[in-house]
C-alpha cells in the first residue's frame, strides 16, 4: 500500500489561501479518481475538488472551517501497491474536464448581425496604459492588499493591523499568513489604522457601523459562510469605493417575446438550449458598450482605465449565495453559442464546478432579479466594475399608443423596468442616461434577421 498527499489547490494565480468548507467523505471511505471529497471556499468561487487518485482516505489533517495557504496536505489517500506516491495537486473543477472553449467560458447574448442606430456618442477621455498608479490607503493597490483570506484578516483585527498599509508577498502586495506572522514576531509597530469616515447619514458622535447586536433568548445564531461573508464585505466595499446613482427606463420587448415566440421551437430544436430573453439583452448592452465606452471602465486612482474587451458578468442566485460569471468577448459569440454558454456557466454555477477564472475580469455585470417578479431595484456596482444593469421582471402592461393616424389608444405590451446603478465618479448622469437608451432603442428595434 502507499500514501497519496491531498493537497489545497491553487484556484487562480491570485488565490494564496483557501476554506476547507466540507468534507464530502469520511475517514476510510473509497475513492474514484476525479470523485470529488471536499469542498473549499475562496475570495471568488466555492468548489468541489475531486481525488487525484482512487483510493481510501486515510487520514484527515484539515478540519471543515480552516483556512490554510495553497500546497498545505489537507488529507492522504491510501491506494493500492505500486501506485504513484507523489500526486499532482487537484485541479480547478472545469480544468479536469477540459473546461469550455475559451470564448465560451461565460454566459453571453447571442451575437446577432444587425445594423447598429446611430446614437450621440460621449467623448472618452484618452486611453491610458493598464499600469495602476500607486496611492494611498484608498489605492487599487490597498484594496487588494486588504482583501486576503479570512485567517489574514482576523489575525490583522486582533492585533491592531492595518492590512492596507502593509506590503504583502503575494500576489499584487497580496498579505500572506506568513507575512502577517513574521510581521508580528519581528515586533515591529503597527502601520496606524486609518480613520473611519463619518457616515453621511449618521448623527455626529454615531459609530458608523451601529451597535453590536446581542442575540436574544430563543434567537438563533449561525455563522456567515465564507462566500456569505465575502458577499458582505464586496458590498460595503463597493459602497465606500463608488459614487452610485440610478437611473430607470421602462423598455417594451413586445417586439422581441414575438421574435423569441416564433423562433423559439426552431432554435431550441436545433441548438437543444432554451432561449430566453437574456441573450437579447446582453446584445443590446454590448452596442451600447461600444458607442458608450465610458460603462464599460475602471477607476484606477486619477486615471481611467477603458476596456476594449466586452466581458459581461450576469448574476446567479444560488441557494446559499451570489456568484456572477463571466461571458468573455460577448462580442463575438453567436446567438448559439451565447445561450448554450451562459446556461452552461449557471448550471455549474449551482453545483459548484466554476473555475475560478470563470468568475474574474468582468467589464460590466447585468443582475436579473426580475426572474422572482421584482419590479425594479438599485444594484450596488461591482468593483471595479463602474455600472450595473439592474433587469426587472418583464410582463404584460397596458401602455398608452400612438397609432398611424395620430390617435391615443390603449394596448397591451410586453414591458420591464430596467435601472442602471453607475459610479458618478466618472460618468455622468447624462451619458448613463444615454446609454440605457441606447439599449432601449436595441430592444424595441431588435432586428428579425439577428435570429
Amino acid at each position: 500500500m502507499a500514501r497519496i498527499d491531498v493537497i489545497m489547490p491553487q484556484m487562480g494565480e491570485s488565490i494564496a489561501e483557501g476554506t476547507l468548507s466540507r468534507w464530502l467523505k469520511k475517514v476510510g471511505d473509497p475513492v474514484k479518481r476525479d470523485e470529488p471529497i471536499f469542498e473549499i471556499s475562496t475570495d471568488k468561487v466555492d468548489a468541489e475538488i475531486p481525488a487525484s487518485s482512487a483510493g481510501v482516505l486515510a487520514e484527515i489533517l484539515v478540519q471543515e472551517g480552516q483556512t490554510v495557504p495553497v500546497q498545505t496536505v489537507v488529507a492522504r489517500l491510501e491506494t493500492e501497491a505500486g501506485a504513484p506516491v507523489a500526486a499532482a495537486a487537484p485541479t480547478a473543477p472545469a480544468a479536469a474536464r477540459g473546461g469550455p472553449p475559451a470564448v465560451e467560458s461565460t454566459p453571453a447574448p447571442p451575437s446577432v448581425s444587425h445594423p447598429v442606430p446611430a446614437a450621440p456618442t460621449h467623448p472618452a477621455p484618452e486611453p491610458v496604459h493598464a499600469a495602476v498608479p500607486a496611492g494611498n490607503g484608498s489605492s487599487f493597490e490597498s484594496r487588494v492588499r486588504t482583501r486576503s483570506s479570512p485567517l489574514v484578516r482576523k489575525i490583522a483585527a486582533e492585533h491592531g493591523i492595518e492590512l492596507g498599509s502593509m506590503q504583502g508577498s503575494g500576489v499584487a502586495g497580496r498579505v500572506t499568513k506568513r507575512d502577517i506572522l513574521q510581521f508580528i514576531e519581528s515586533g515591529a509597530p503597527a502601520p496606524a489604522a486609518r480613520a473611519v469616515p463619518p457616515s453621511m447619514h449618521a448623527p455626529g458622535g454615531v459609530e458608523p457601523q451601529g451597535p453590536a447586536p446581542e442575540p436574544w433568548p430563543g434567537d438563533v445564531v449561525e455563522p456567515m459562510s465564507v462566500m456569505r461573508q465575502r458577499i458582505s464585505e464586496h458590498m460595503v466595499l463597493s459602497r465606500r469605493t463608488s459614487a452610485h446613482v440610478t437611473s430607470f427606463m421602462e423598455l417594451d420587448f413586445t417586439r422581441v417575446a414575438r421574435l423569441r415566440a416564433k423562433y423559439r421551437a426552431s432554435f431550441e430544436a436545433a441548438s437543444g438550449q432554451k432561449l430566453t430573453y437574456m441573450p437579447f439583452i446582453i446584445k443590446a448592452v454590448v452596442d451600447a458598450l461600444k458607442a458608450f465606452p465610458l460603462l464599460n471602465a475602471s477607476v484606477a486612482g486619477s486615471s481611467i482605465i477603458l476596456r476594449k474587451q466586452y466581458n459581461i458578468g450576469v448574476a446567479v442566485a444560488l441557494d446559499w449565495g451570489l456568484i456572477v460569471p463571466v461571458i468573455r468577448h460577448a462580442d463575438d459569440l453567436s446567438l448559439t453559442g451565447l445561450t448554450r454558454t451562459l446556461n452552461d456557466l449557471a448550471n455549474r454555477a449551482r453545483l459548484k464546478k466554476l473555475d475560478p477564472s470563470e468568475v474574474q475580469g468582468g467589464t460590466f455585470t447585468i443582475t436579473n432579479p426580475g426572474v422572482f417578479g421584482s419590479l425594479m431595484g438599485t444594484p450596488i456596482i461591482s468593483q471595479p466594475q463602474v455600472a450595473i444593469l439592474g433587469v426587472g421582471t418583464i410582463e404584460k402592461r397596458p401602455r398608452v399608443m400612438t397609432g398611424a393616424d395620430g390617435e391615443d389608444t390603449i394596448a397591451i405590451r410586453t414591458c420591464s423596468y430596467f435601472s442602471i446603478s453607475f459610479d458618478h465618479r466618472i460618468v455622468d448622469g447624462a451619458v448613463a442616461d444615454q446609454f440605457l437608451a441606447f439599449v432601449r432603442k436595441g430592444i424595441e428595434t431588435f432586428p428579425e434577421t439577428g435570429l
